[in-house]
């Protein structure tokens, strides 16, 4: 039976639709934080109206940025993961999984940088979590994908078959989100570069079939 594959530009304005909704979510949340009320109305005696460090970038700007990239950069990445399932049966299963790799580097480094910023307030971070959840927009929507992909080479037989392909998916996905992460904090000249880290990320999962050698010949 054919798989049946999501319609790419369907897919994209789908999650621009649900990022939107989840804008709208935490705004419509009432609590005591002021980050999403507009360039400081509301704000207590003394408070600050913007972040020094960002240079003039109010609480509310800052969580605006980011909704903003999550809108730009998370479809472009759904995409890719489901765009693999193109890649069943073809070619090396490292070798399709390597862009993936690289690709999720890149937008996890974009989107911790502009979310650090954005959620300083437990409340936002709090309201985010709820929004993430009425969206179905979280882990999920990138571990399924992935997770399918594997699931059918390891039916191929080009996986191994104790692969768990969950379970796999979660660790390529966190090697990624690692990599950012150190990358912002340590910088990007003091460990492997992003191609570099693709590459051992997916080869040290182990993922692909091994064929054991023929005996030799007495």
């Amino acid at each position: 039976m054919a798989t049946p594959y999501p319609d790419p530009h369907k897919r994209a304005q789908e999650t621009r639709r649900r990022v939107l909704e989840m804008s709208v979510f935490m705004r419509r949340q009432d609590g005591d934080d002021d980050v999403l009320v507009p360039d400081g109305a509301g704000r207590r005696p003394g408070e600050a109206l913007a972040y020094p460090q960002l240079r003039g970038t109010t609480p509310a700007q800052a969580v605006e940025m980011f909704l903003a990239l999550l809108q730009d950069r998370l479809p472009v990445w759904l995409r890719t993961l489901d765009d693999l399932m193109y890649r069943a049966g073809k070619g090396r299963v490292n070798d399709n999984l390597l862009p993936v790799a690289r690709a999720g580097i890149d937008y996890y480094a974009e989107v911790q940088a502009a979310a650090m910023p954005a959620f300083i307030s437990p409340s936002v971070t709090v309201r985010f979590r709820e929004a993430l959840r009425e969206t179905e927009l979280g882990p999920a929507s990138e571990i399924a994908p992935l997770a399918e992909y594997l699931a059918a080479e390891r039916v191929l037989g080009r996986v191994a078959p104790d692969v768990r392909p969950e379970a796999s998916a979660r660790l390529l996905l966190a090697g990624c989100f690692r990599h950012a992460y150190y990358e912002m904090f340590i910088g990007a000249g003091s460990g492997l570069s992003r191609d570099d880290g693709a590459v051992e990320i997916v080869r040290e999962l182990r993922l692909e079939a091994v064929t054991p050698p023929a005996p030799a010949l007495s």
